[in-house]
């Protein structure tokens, strides 16, 4: 099945849900009937993205809050701090029941949510989307059996294990705790007007902690006792001792094993959404239920505007086909919902795209009773170890997209913090370091990463005239159908659409003219 798409050109001077301009925005955009997976794969490496089936392009000179993809290199991740502790806080909470006294102050924010998602699918409500969907179909399949029955088509894969159990505990990297970053207390913080003779306040239990240690010293004066170094000496002192001094890897600490009597159980499940599943069928309606209640308690929606039409739309709804190749995870690639079922109920649900070379999050909901769980912060966690599973079976599947960093919105900042990660040089279209983006985009919104000034956008539209058409149930070539067209705007726009989308796209992909 070939992709068909209907572009809808350049939407400017809209309200931006980032900044709360009233007229900063604009984006390009386009209606997608059907997606293969590797065109979308394409698209969003050329800074395209998906809010249902609508797909968006930001115009990234224009536009008040620019808006770059950003990705993450699972193979090369190490949990930074925080989210060590907000591991912790679910194994604790799991384990014995405990929740955690408030949020902590250095974690990023706990939705993954884009408020700037939402005004884009407004938007698609008030596109004129004519084109009769089933007729469409009717006729594309009509045209392309008899364009393409000679290629293809090798049975398809039935459909298995639907429900990934990604909870196969995995064996621990030696035994000890993972070794501790160290801390010299020194200077109070300016301003204080501490007096600088007396040790700095600290909380009874660190108190607790350094007296526990200087008991193991005098015990074992070589500073080295399951895991502890002395605070404040330097590092060198304490060379590591192989594997029991190794930090604990991101398996080790989602999966660490759980006691018998453990207070809760934690399963995620990942189901398909579309063509939707029985196991997705049949747990719709609790899905829909959570995704309500986070929306009138997070997003402050009324309670008549979480809809369940406008759930599937914007959630359930994909132009993704399904593909099981031989070669490709068991699941297959299209789109799915990642469930977390705690104690038999769904507390929180990732939406995810599996393409080519990704795990792509599209959105995160969860019951906000659960707040204290920091599931934003949890699902990419537990996201980023399911791309380090899936990529086991499939080698090139080794990107976790986390959709765009917006670096000048506070809010949506957090996505740098999972590292090593790229953005998308929003000109040339490759993959930059964010640390080396960064300094750039102190000084200003809008940049160019690649610093090649010769460098151009290999995938750039070369030969227009090759881009594929579907008028009138046949699928022509642009060179054809242009002799026919008298509306000089219709160029425009055709030649507007291909440079977004570029060459490959353009010439694998039915673009639908009525």
């Amino acid at each position: 099945m070939a992709s068909v798409v209907e572009y809808k050109g350049l939407k400017a001077g809209y309200h931006c849900g980032y900044c709360d301009s009233e007229e900063g925005k604009a984006s390009c955009g386009m209606w997608a009937h059907s997606l293969t997976v590797q065109d979308y794969q394409d698209l969003i490496d050329r800074g395209w993205r998906r809010s249902g089936k609508y797909v968006y392009k930001p115009v990234m000179n224009q536009t008040c809050c620019p808006q770059y993809t950003i990705r993450c290199r699972p193979l090369q991740f190490q949990p930074s701090k925080s989210h060590k502790k907000v591991l912790k806080k679910m194994l604790k909470f799991l384990a014995k029941g405990e929740i955690s006294k408030g949020n902590c102050g250095d974690e990023p924010m706990d939705s993954t949510v884009e408020d700037a998602v939402a005004g884009d699918f407004a938007l698609i409500n008030k596109l004129d989307i004519k084109c009769d969907l089933k007729t469409l179909s009717d006729d594309l399949k009509e045209s392309l059996e008899n364009e393409e029955m000679k290629k293809e088509k090798n049975s398809k894969k039935e459909e298995s294990n639907e429900s990934i159990h990604s909870q196969a505990i995995e064996e621990k990297l030696g035994s000890g705790e993972p070794s501790h970053s160290i801390k010299v207390h020194t200077v109070p913080k300016p301003g204080k007007g501490a007096d600088l003779s007396k040790p700095p306040c600290r909380k009874a239990k660190e108190i607790r902690k350094e007296r526990k240690r200087l008991k193991l010293m005098q015990q074992n004066p070589t500073g080295e006792h399951e895991g502890f170094q002395a605070q404040g000496q330097p590092p060198s002192l304490f060379p590591p001792k192989a594997k029991s001094n190794q930090p604990k890897s991101l398996e080790d600490l989602i999966f660490e094993s759980l006691p018998e009597n453990a207070s809760h159980k934690l399963e995620v499940r990942v189901v398909r959404s579309s063509p939707p599943s029985s196991q997705f069928k049949a747990t719709f309606q609790e899905s829909y239920q959570v995704y309500k209640r986070y929306q009138m308690v997070i997003h402050k929606d009324p309670p008549d505007k979480p809809t369940v039409s406008q759930f599937t739309r914007f959630l359930c709804s994909s132009p993704l086909e399904a593909e099981y190749p031989p070669n490709g995870p068991e699941c297959g690639y299209g789109s799915f919902h990642q469930q977390y079922w705690l104690d038999g109920k769904i507390i929180a649900v990732g939406v995810i795209d599996i393409l080519p070379y990704c795990v792509s999050s599209v959105y995160l909901y969860y019951d906000p009773d659960y707040s204290f769980l920091s599931l934003g912060v949890y699902s990419a966690l537990r996201e980023i170890a399911f791309t380090r599973q899936l990529q086991e079976k499939t080698s090139q599947l080794c990107y976790y997209y986390m959709g765009f960093y917006i670096h000048s919105c506070p809010k949506m900042k957090y996505k740098g913090q999972y590292r090593p990660s790229d953005l998308l040089c929003p000109e040339t279209y490759v993959w930059i370091p964010i640390e080396q983006c960064l300094p750039s985009l102190e000084n200003s919104k809008y940049c160019r990463f690649n610093q090649d000034p010769e460098a151009v956008d290999e995938g750039r539209s070369k030969e227009p005239d090759r881009l594929q058409v579907f008028h009138k149930k046949a699928i022509m070539p642009y060179g054809v159908y242009k002799k026919s067209q008298k509306d000089p705007s219709e160029e425009a726009a055709v030649l507007q659409y291909a440079s977004l989308v570029g060459q490959a796209c353009a010439e694998r992909m039915l673009l639908f003219r009525s």
